[in-house]
């Protein structure tokens, strides 16, 4: 069926290069096939952005593969339980309650509104400093409180049940498997510099930024291409395989992507699974999504992952509907 939102490989370049001036790069994959791939404002194919929050949902997947492994034993184990020698505050009572699950669904109960970037980002033990803000006088309520430099606990447990910093466990256990470059760990000295990864518009390296420790933050920091992104996309769709390797379980796939209702009008009525944004429930069209239009998109019904790359803009969000409206629709046919 013809529609006026497919285009022609060059209208859809120009098309971009106009209207969405920050994006870097765009991979599509359909049925296991590259079906498209283009590059904008002096991007080659294998140069990185930060993908800001779409980093959240490669740390479910590490995080299902150190459960798979027997490392981490459930989603259901306290979170205090990777921590022992952390102090708790007289007369809390809620942070020992709070669970993986928890923190992989974004209901973990905070004492803060927003994130506390400052605090956490300037002290010596990101992990613990996380952990001072976990749980509070409401107890588990259950509300949906996105987070992003707080949600450093999980690296933390990542850390303590793998015995291995995140980046290396990353090249080891996913990377490496999926034929995506080695990443190395990028340490901020100063705030200046910490800012400047964020704004910078330049190409970035296979870095995954880090704190002190060298513990890979799991809410933002990591660098990828779109091609990359994309493979990351068809494991997923391919419910944990690539190249004829399970490298995550096909079970932790569908439990990572099961839609729960977000209660708020702030995330244009998507869902939530652990990590990764539930687009469609009907149809399980899920992504991952950080700041800038940073996105890898995923559609089981018409086997297709679109991945797009995007150099910094804080006025872009999210690109799902762009995606569906025209990158979805060209590469579909």
């Amino acid at each position: 069926m013809e529609s006026k939102n497919i285009l022609s490989r060059e209208q859809l370049h120009e098309l971009i290069k106009d209207r969405q001036p920050n994006i870097c790069q765009v991979t599509a994959y359909r049925e296991n096939r590259k079906v498209y791939s283009d590059c904008w404002n002096g991007y080659k194919p294998d140069d990185c952005t930060h993908i800001m929050s779409a980093t959240k949902s490669i740390m479910a997947l590490l995080i299902g593969i150190a459960l798979d492994k027997g490392q981490i034993g459930s989603v259901e184990d306290k979170v205090l339980d990777y921590f022992p020698d952390y102090p708790v505050k007289r007369g809390e009572k809620t942070i020992r309650e709070v669970t993986i699950r928890h923190l992989l669904t974004m209901r973990a109960p905070y004492k803060c509104k927003g994130d506390p970037w400052t605090k956490v980002c300037s002290s010596d033990h990101w992990t613990y400093s996380s952990l001072d803000f976990l749980g509070g006088r409401k107890g588990l309520t259950d509300d949906f409180q996105y987070q992003t430099v707080c949600l450093h606990i999980l690296s933390g447990i990542l850390g303590q049940a793998t015995g291995q910093k995140t980046v290396d466990y990353a090249n080891t256990c996913l990377f490496g498997p999926l034929g995506i470059p080695e990443h190395r760990n990028y340490l901020a000295e100063t705030a200046e510099e910490h800012k400047q990864f964020t704004l910078g518009k330049l190409p970035k390296e296979n870095i995954w930024f880090c704190d002190p420790s060298g513990l890979g933050t799991p809410g933002y920091g990591l660098c990828m291409s779109a091609e990359d992104m994309a493979k990351i996309g068809l494991l997923c769709l391919n419910k944990g395989r690539y190249n004829g390797s399970q490298i995550v379980s096909s079970e932790w796939i569908t439990e990572m992507t099961r839609p729960r209702a977000v209660e708020s009008e702030n995330f244009r009525g998507m869902e939530y699974g652990y990590l990764w944004w539930i687009i469609d429930r009907e149809k399980n069209i899920y992504a991952a999504i950080g700041n800038s239009g940073n996105v890898i998109y995923v559609n089981p019904e018409r086997q297709t992952v679109i991945s797009v790359a995007s150099y910094f803009k804080p006025t872009v969000f999210d690109r799902v509907d762009f995606i569906r409206e025209y990158i979805e629709p060209f590469v579909s046919e």
